[in-house]
């Protein structure tokens, strides 16, 4: 258990040691000094509180008017200070959290697309790394919060419990009890009293909601699994109305759904008796430092104010004592969170690291004026050979297609040419200052203005909507030509046909002096193809062209073919016209 408790500590400090030493650390610093300034200043005034309260309650015991309405003047400036010291603390804290969620945001976010790790995870067989979006998005900004409610509350906890132990102490006198016969006297009773009740408390608490920490965790992913089928749904919609999916889809969802009632059933159960067991606790400590301290004010050894100060001193101490009841919901949440993004941490590593040393491809920029392979292997995840030992030389202006039957690697040739392909080993080398351009059978098209869509991935720099115009004229997209400040969902409102289309409409703006098409006219019709076709190859007739596709139609615009079969072979030849 306690090996247990330093693990997840030291994992925990792993994931937030980053911020503290990072390029923002002496803001950083500063906003959690403010804070526990703060934190001290509000247990500073809850000190002079209940040393306020001895004399209240002494001015109405002795029926003093005048002392009455000036503990009630003394009472409102201490009320107000403290009143501004909580809103300050919490807007400094809020401040420090927002701070060090965006700063997690962007870290995560550079690492998780840094070296194409977001393709690695989901090409992965051996990590099962589950929505990393919710960890970026949710877990992010749940751990922060838990760790600044968490520490902060300990800090204060701490410090209310070494403030007000003094006051107890010395409240408490000493209390004999009689044993056998024999006088023991006890120093601070309260004080122990206290201490053992909130053991007690706490014991009890760990032992009845330690499963809370597996089921949250458990409930998290089932909840993130739920939402990313009906997200699956709604890009897929087409496709399951014309199978006629929806009954399905329903059992699936319903699948789904089940496991997040199941689990959280289990969590009503466990809760249920955290809750009994918490208010009992609550309960019974509201009443319970008057009578610890009653045997001391009915044989009048204190008066009437020191007795609510004891009252008001316990319950502070007793909260101290209490932080692991009053906050173990939020710690079983924070461990949870702590465990999905140290899972989510390692993925990345591992996913980055393992690759290089399994495969060995070698992809280098040179001063060179062809595009080349040498010995190039390539692999499925599962370690099984797709492509031996090719070596290939595409030259400015050469136009290549690859053919062969379905699964014996094309579009993997290609996506291994991109270099975002892990599993292959070799040298490829390409043109140094030369811009290279892949085309995927379905396009990416953002969430964004035409206008953004057409540049993407580069950024709109100056206004071309003039040539905009003309290149989605000649892409058969004239439709298109006063919608391009039109922000939508592209990849669901335009048809796969037309979303090709805008892919060419790309190329023309881009012109890239090397283009691999992976099938990418797989939508349309033949004689659009051939529209496309020619209108690149005419208006990029420097460029390489490389294309991936099933059609004999192809060969018109190709002076050579690659033809692949499943033995991992190839075999390259001139296309007689």
């Amino acid at each position: 258990m306690r090996r247990g408790k330093a693990a997840l500590l030291l994992t925990s400090w792993k994931i937030a040691r980053s911020y503290w030493f990072s390029e923002e650390k002496w803001s950083a610093w500063g906003l959690l000094v403010t804070v526990i300034t703060l934190n001290l200043g509000i247990v500073y005034m809850l000190v002079l509180i209940n040393t306020w309260q001895v004399n209240f309650y002494e001015v109405i015991q002795s029926h003093n008017y005048q002392g009455f309405m000036e503990s009630i003047g003394h009472y409102c400036v201490l009320a107000a200070c403290l009143v501004v010291v909580r809103g300050y603390q919490i807007y400094t804290r809020m401040m420090l959290h927002i701070g060090w969620r965006r700063w997690m945001t962007e870290r995560y976010l550079s690492d998780w697309l840094a070296h194409k790790t977001y393709y690695l995870l989901q090409l992965s067989q051996e990590h099962d790394m589950d929505n990393p979006d919710q960890r970026i998005s949710e877990d992010i900004e749940m751990f922060v919060w838990l760790t600044l409610r968490l520490s902060l509350d300990l800090l204060q906890d701490l410090v209310t419990i070494l403030s007000f132990i003094v006051i107890l102490w010395n409240l408490s006198g000493i209390i004999t009890l009689s044993v056998a016969g024999y006088e023991i006297p006890i120093q601070g009773y309260l004080v122990w009293v206290a201490m053992l009740y909130a053991m007690g408390g706490t014991y009890w608490t760990v032992k009845t909601g330690r499963p809370l920490v597996k089921l949250d965790f458990d409930q998290q992913r089932y909840e993130a699994d739920f939402r990313f089928s009906l997200m699956r749904l709604r890009e897929n919609a087409e496709s399951i109305a014309l199978y006629g999916g929806e009954r399905q889809e329903k059992w699936s969802f319903h699948q789904g759904f089940g496991k997040i009632v199941a689990t959280y059933q289990k969590i009503m159960k466990v809760r249920r008796s955290l809750t009994w067991l918490t208010s009992s606790y609550t309960q019974v400590s509201s009443i319970f430092a008057s009578i610890a301290a009653a045997p001391r004010y009915f044989t009048s050894q204190i008066h009437l104010g020191q007795m609510f100060q004891i009252v008001d001193a316990y319950r502070h101490v007793q909260t101290g004592f209490s932080f692991v009841v009053d906050s173990f919901t939020l710690l079983a949440q924070w461990r949870a969170v702590v465990n999905r993004l140290n899972n989510f941490l390692v993925s990345m590593e591992m996913v980055r690291g393992q690759l290089p040393r399994a495969y060995k491809l070698n992809i280098s920029r040179e001063k060179s004026s062809v595009y080349s392979a040498c010995n190039l292997q390539i692999f499925l995840p599962d370690g099984s050979l797709l492509l031996k030992d090719l070596s290939l030389s595409i030259k400015p202006a050469d136009k290549l297609l690859i053919m062969g039957e379905s699964g014996c690697g094309k579009s993997t040739l290609l996506r291994t040419f991109a270099g975002i392909w892990p599993y292959a080993s070799g040298k490829i080398i390409v043109p140094d200052k030369q811009k290279v351009m892949f085309v995927p059978q379905k396009s990416y098209l953002p969430c964004s203005s035409l206008r953004e869509t057409l540049v993407y991935p580069d950024i709109v720099k100056e206004d071309k909507d003039k040539v905009m115009r003309e290149i989605l004229v000649m892409c058969k997209l004239a439709h298109l030509t006063d919608k391009l400040h039109i922000v939508a969902d592209w990849g669901h409102t335009l048809s796969l046909g037309e979303q090709q289309r805008v892919a060419f409409a790309r190329v023309l703006l881009q012109k890239p002096n090397w283009l691999f098409l992976d099938e990418a006219t797989s939508a349309l019709d033949e004689s659009t193809e051939q529209a496309m076709y020619k209108m690149i190859v005419s208006t990029m007739s420097n460029a390489a062209i490389i294309s991936v596709g099933h059609r004999s139609t192809l060969m018109n615009y190709h002076t050579a073919k690659m033809e692949l079969n499943s033995m991992g072979n190839c075999v390259v030849t001139k296309i007689r016209k």
